[in-house]
């Protein structure tokens, strides 16, 4: 186990190991203290915004998980007016994520915002090089429960995704789309 930790160690580099330990604690208190214990919308928000979120007014958000903090982190975290994120959400905070005003996410979707495949010198590395691309869900826009939604992405305005859908390209405005993965169905008018 120790030769693992020595190995990402020297991969990543002691200052970004560093704040790594730093980043994981801030996960842990948010998870653990503002989450359970103090499991208000505004506790949450709060916090969030002291680690540098941006937040429009009447944005709720539930019982959110949070990946990669260490990375870009609450700081490319923005969300507009209006908006609401469920219950069960995990959000990659590797790169940036973008919700602007009255953006509805449902509960249990993933809004993944890199891949990496492993190690430097993990086999698949040079067909699945690591890559990172901020997603984007514009005005309007609904999300439906358990769907996915890849990096780089960006949900036109007044689009709806359905559930369970896999999100791996650009969805226009005003189009719903469904299934894995997610094809247009039809525009909304």
């Amino acid at each position: 186990m120790l030769k693992v930790e020595i190995k990402a160690i020297q991969e990543v580099g002691l200052k970004k190991t560093i704040r790594f330990l730093i980043y994981a604690l801030l996960g842990v208190l948010y998870h653990n203290l503002v989450d359970h214990l103090l499991a208000f919308s505004y506790t949450r928000k709060t916090f969030l915004i002291m680690l540098g979120a941006r937040f429009g007014s009447n944005a709720i958000l539930m019982d959110v998980r949070f990946i990669n903090w260490h990375h870009l982190g609450p700081k490319g975290f923005k969300i507009g007016k209006e908006c609401f994120i469920g219950d069960g959400t995990l959000i990659d905070l590797y790169d940036s994520i973008t919700l602007e005003d009255q953006v509805t996410i449902a509960q249990n979707v993933t809004i993944l915002t890199h891949m990496n495949v492993g190690y430097k010198n993990h086999p698949l590395q040079k067909y699945f090089p690591k890559f990172s691309k901020g997603v984007i869900f514009k005005k309007g826009c609904v999300i439906g429960a358990s769907s996915t939604i890849l990096p780089g992405v960006i949900i036109g305005e007044k689009s709806f995704v359905a559930a369970g859908s896999v999100v791996t390209k650009d969805i226009p405005q005003n189009t719903l789309v469904v299934g894995v993965p997610a094809k247009k169905i039809r525009k909304i008018r």
